[in-house]
């Protein structure tokens, strides 16, 4: 056992996916953590109890790109439920995806009323309150949509300089988590023909060129301003009834295999900005699964001192198992590793 390796009793998951990228969500096993906010528990679980998540994304029992959440009581009054999202660096603020299955999750194992039709869960984030609202046909949950937080544009048409790329124009944009928008073929790529290994390559390198060239602040919340990741897209925007590829490196150069939720929010706030977007338009956005997220702008609102809007976006999370995990004391690995 390594040092900082601590004995783990068995924990309980749900898994799930949206358009395959993963959601293990936390049933049993991980005590509540301390704080009287979603954030101040976020902390205490980054600072004090880490190794829950390393014990569950990392290897033997997941992977690079594994994604958690950890259900706890919410401080909002509005709430059904609150989220702390994990992955393979840290702890998120928004995550799209997980929000349409935690929404199939509520409703199927009664954390909320399931009704006919549709049946709205309010779920607390770290970023504010996510609305979803999940389809129910005969008893049985489906589809699901979300209205985010305000998303706004937060710097457009700038530049940041590349090893590889040379100067590389950007947008960056909030979604509930703040991307860097990059227009592939401006470095000479392409989503849906370049090797997945060297689109993260280059997301990853231009992300690491923002931190350095960037300060990102977040006008309400200190702890929100952060680059999340980078999204390299195919140029347009759905908006003709053919998707919009985009693949979006996020944390530590993981993949998501959805649209992403927080990530397609924010390419909407950049688009409205840009005045590329109407308030009617719908726009179809695919991920490298070949997933589809419908997506379209619910209001307009002001997040700080930035005109914002809130976004829907729809889509399908499936059921893919459940699992029970647990760790041999003298196993020198049970703490969890990574190989990349």
């Amino acid at each position: 056992m390594t040092t900082d390796q601590k004995m783990i009793s068995t924990i309980n998951t749900v898994e799930m996916h949206t358009g395959g990228e993963p959601l293990r969500i936390v049933t049993d096993g991980i005590p509540v953590p301390e704080g009287r906010t979603l954030l101040e528990k976020r902390t205490y679980l980054k600072d004090y109890a880490d190794h829950f998540r390393k014990f569950l994304m990392f290897e033997p029992r997941g992977h690079r790109d594994m994604y958690g959440a950890l259900l706890v009581p919410p401080d909002d009054p509005r709430a059904d439920l609150a989220v702390i999202f994990m992955h393979n660096e840290g702890y998120s603020t928004m995550c799209g995806h997980a929000i349409m299955a935690l929404g199939r999750y509520a409703l199927d194992y009664g954390l909320v009323v399931k009704q006919d039709g549709e049946t709205p869960v309010n779920i607390q984030c770290p970023c504010g309150l996510v609305r979803a609202y999940v389809q129910t046909e005969n008893g049985v949950t489906g589809s699901v949509r979300f209205e985010s937080v305000p998303a706004f544009a937060f710097s457009l048409g700038r530049y940041v300089e590349t090893r590889n790329y040379g100067p590389v124009e950007i947008d960056i944009g909030y979604g509930g988590a703040f991307y860097g928008l990059v227009d592939a073929s401006t470095i000479g790529l392409d989503v849906r023909e370049t090797r997945t290994r060297d689109l993260l390559q280059a997301a990853s390198q231009i992300s690491n060129a923002i931190n350095e060239q960037f300060e990102i602040i977040h006008p309400d919340e200190p702890e929100l301003g952060f680059l999340y990741g980078t999204i390299l897209t195919d140029g347009t925007l759905g908006t003709k009834g053919d998707p919009s590829a985009n693949i979006c490196i996020f944390a530590d150069e993981q993949v998501d295999r959805s649209p992403t939720g927080s990530g397609v929010t924010a390419r909407m706030a950049v688009a409205a900005a840009r005045k590329q977007i109407g308030s009617e338009e719908a726009c179809l956005f695919e991920s490298v699964t070949g997933d589809i997220f419908k997506v379209k702008i619910s209001s307009e609102t002001t997040c700080g001192p930035f005109k914002a809007i809130t976004v829907e976006v729809g889509g399908q999370a499936y059921y893919s198992g459940t699992a029970e995990f647990s760790m041999e004391a003298d196993d020198p690995l049970a703490g969890g590793f990574l190989l990349r």
